[in-house]
């Protein structure tokens, strides 16, 4: 299995030198998908942060897809976010003015332009995640668990290496959570991409092929 994700040693202190967590690491292949568990406050969406390039630990190291963020000034992390990187939101982040192709293209018009061909290419992923002929619509018309359809697609639409999504599920009923949960890990599998999802819901992690507990001294 082809290594997505390698994280080692990672240690994260508060401002005022609070430790978050240390010793933190971890290794995910393409294609697997695995839940990282905590209770609230122990730092998982800070961890989260940490892998995108957003935040910087105090010690450690992440490589993704075979490039270490280290070595990496901003505009190269940017260019690595942009390329290799796809995040689902809890919150959706669907741009109300654009159309849910519109929105679906958005990473691939960020990395090579527009055009029709990054149109089609959204129409597909839309039709992946049973939205298909939905592309004209606009965010107002869909319900929670189809807006999540639509960061689904968006994440997946420019073939990342790695997906991190950060509590996907949140804001939706046990029932609609647990198809889009499903659909993800399909959707993944079928992309060959490795995915990282921050949950409380044990049966959200169920879905994973390995769920781990964030705590202050590691993943375990």
């Amino acid at each position: 299995m082809t290594e997505a994700l390698a994280v080692e040693g990672l240690r994260k202190t508060l401002p005022g030198g609070r430790l978050l967590f240390e010793h933190v690491s971890l290794r995910v292949g393409a294609g697997e998908v695995v839940a990282i568990t905590g209770e609230s406050g122990v730092g998982k969406s800070t961890l989260l942060n940490l892998i995108a390039g957003l935040d910087v630990a105090d010690s450690g190291e992440i490589v993704i897809a075979g490039t270490s963020l280290a070595r990496l000034d901003d505009d190269s992390l940017s260019d690595l976010r942009r390329d290799h990187i796809g995040f689902v939101f809890q919150a959706f982040h669907i741009l109300p003015h654009l159309t849910l192709a519109q929105n679906v293209a958005l990473p691939l018009v960020l990395a090579h332009g527009g055009g029709a061909q990054a149109l089609t290419r959204a129409a597909g992923m839309l039709e992946s995640v049973g939205l298909g002929g939905r592309g004209d619509d606009f965010a107002a018309q869909l319900s929670g668990g189809e807006l999540q359809r639509v960061a689904i697609a968006r994440a997946l639409v420019h073939a990342p290496a790695l997906v991190l999504a950060d509590e996907p599920t949140g804001n939706l009923d046990p029932e609609t959570a647990e198809r889009i949960l499903a659909l993800l890990v399909s959707a993944a599998r079928t992309s060959h991409a490795a995915v990282v999802i921050v949950t409380h819901s044990q049966r959200a992690a169920s879905l994973a092929d390995r769920s781990l507990a964030l705590g202050s001294h590691g993943l375990a």
